[in-house]
């Protein structure tokens, strides 16, 4: 991998955790607000609904990019073609 290709996987890889970030941010803000229109009229508690249906996709969103992009990203795709390919050509 030259040069240019590791500097555009690294943007690409900043471009994602920034997305998470702001998604993140617009989530608490989004709840934050929810909660005390929630708080500030009488009736059934719904907020936490809402906390759960987007909380999930928000878990999801950072398992992509923090914790199943290491796994089955780019980067275990290439160990294990060497893996592989070494197991295939040493037998």
């Amino acid at each position: 991998m030259d040069q240019d290709q590791k500097l555009i996987e690294v943007k690409r890889r900043i471009a994602a955790i920034k997305g998470f970030y702001i998604h993140l941010l617009v989530f608490v803000m989004v709840m934050t607000m929810l909660l005390v229109v929630n708080l500030a009229t009488p009736g059934v508690w719904w907020v936490q609904w809402a906390f759960l249906g987007w909380g999930i996709g928000v878990l999801a969103h950072a398992l992509v990019v923090y914790g199943l992009a290491g796994w089955l990203g780019p980067e275990w795709e290439e160990r294990k073609i060497r893996e592989l390919m070494e197991k295939k050509w040493s037998a």
